[in-house]
């Protein structure tokens, strides 16, 4: 059995599904079922007797425990997080609270856990930690892009959180020997993402004829990941990676912002028309840039490659079109995400433009 935090959330969801398509192996899900944490994203698995779902909150090391100690997992993935940059900026507390504790929590049972297994599950067990790029700061126009050894520069608080829990997933591994292994990514995308990043919410509101808001110039660049890819560089990862390292995680695909709200128009107008039959792009407004909204990000992908035998399925034409139907085809999942207090969140960070 494998464990997964953050199993109800848009990156850990797409593992779980992933994982159960290709192998019979169980896995015990945790999620504390926040904003972003959406159970409609395992809905299909419920009947599943591989899959096991467990309401927890990460920071509570005392069922954390529990839990290690009852179901012996072989292997413990944290993609649990408070991830979006923007709440980041308005409440820096809970960034805080879930990244950094949680993660200092998890290590904690996961320590004691592992070491009083027998020596052959000690050294078969994995502390996997899936991280972000945001953590080594932001590039210039001509920068290379980031590898495992580009120093940390985090800029906002959320990066900041995730570059701590980062480094304490180092030292456990350096400290204590618990086989940790690390990935940092690039900007993913894809089915079960909360509408509040990028893609979803310009899809979402272009259906809705509401403004497109696109921040500042539309010139920040990031290196776009389809969800499943990586997933599939995880599994890897977990598969082959060597105990306490860093493997980046991209996808070969740095795009301008405004080119990505172009691209989905585009998509829109030839997937979805327009009633009036004019072009999705007359909604793009732009709006006023997000406080030390870093300009680019970029992702040197070369050594989860040469090592590890990784490389993306999807380009970002064949990504972005999946991900464009299967939002089409899923608009009761958007509806019952797009209500209530996620309406608040969004005319709060956008204002009436949303």
């Amino acid at each position: 059995m494998i464990w997964i935090t953050g199993a109800a959330g848009f990156i850990g969801a797409n593992f779980v599904h992933h994982w159960l398509s290709i192998n019979d192996e169980p896995v015990l899900v945790l999620d504390a079922l926040t904003y972003a944490g959406n159970l409609e994203n395992l809905v299909y698995l419920t009947s599943d007797s591989r899959y096991l779902f467990t309401h927890a909150n990460i920071c509570d090391r005392a069922k954390i425990a529990g839990l290690l100690e009852h179901h012996h997992p072989r292997a413990l993935l944290h993609f649990a997080a408070e991830s979006h940059v923007d709440r980041s900026i308005h409440g820096p507390e809970a960034f805080i609270r879930t990244n950094v504790q949680g993660t200092f929590e998890l290590l904690e049972a996961s320590r004691v856990y592992w070491a009083a297994l027998p020596e052959a599950e000690k050294a078969a067990f994995r502390f996997l930690h899936v991280s972000t790029d945001e953590v080594y700061g932001s590039l210039g126009a001509n920068d290379p892009a980031f590898t495992e050894l580009t120093p940390y520069a985090p800029n906002s608080p959320y990066a900041a959180s995730k570059a701590a829990s980062d480094q304490f997933v180092r030292a456990w591994h350096h400290t204590y020997g618990l086989p940790t292994l690390t990935t940092n990514c690039s900007n993913n995308y894809g089915p079960y993402q909360f509408p509040e990043k990028l893609i979803p919410l310009m899809i979402h509101n272009a259906l809705a004829g509401k403004p497109l808001p696109v921040y500042g110039d539309g010139q920040n660049v990031r290196d776009w990941l389809y969800v499943e890819d990586h997933c599939r560089a995880i599994a890897r990862v977990l598969d082959a990676g060597k105990p306490g390292e860093t493997y980046n995680i991209g996808g070969h695909n740095e795009v301008r912002n405004i080119d990505v709200v172009h691209t989905l128009c585009d998509l829109l107008d030839r997937m979805r028309p327009r009633s009036d039959g004019q072009s999705y792009r007359t909604q793009i407004t732009f709006v006023t840039d997000r406080p030390g909204h870093d300009r680019r990000y970029a992702i040197d992908a070369t050594k989860i490659g040469r090592e590890l035998g990784w490389k993306p399925q999807e380009t970002f034409t064949t990504g972005l079109e999946r991900t464009v139907q299967w939002y089409l085809d899923h608009s009761e999942w958007v509806e019952h995400v797009t209500s209530g207090a996620y309406r608040q969140w969004v005319n709060q960070q956008y204002g009436e433009t949303a």
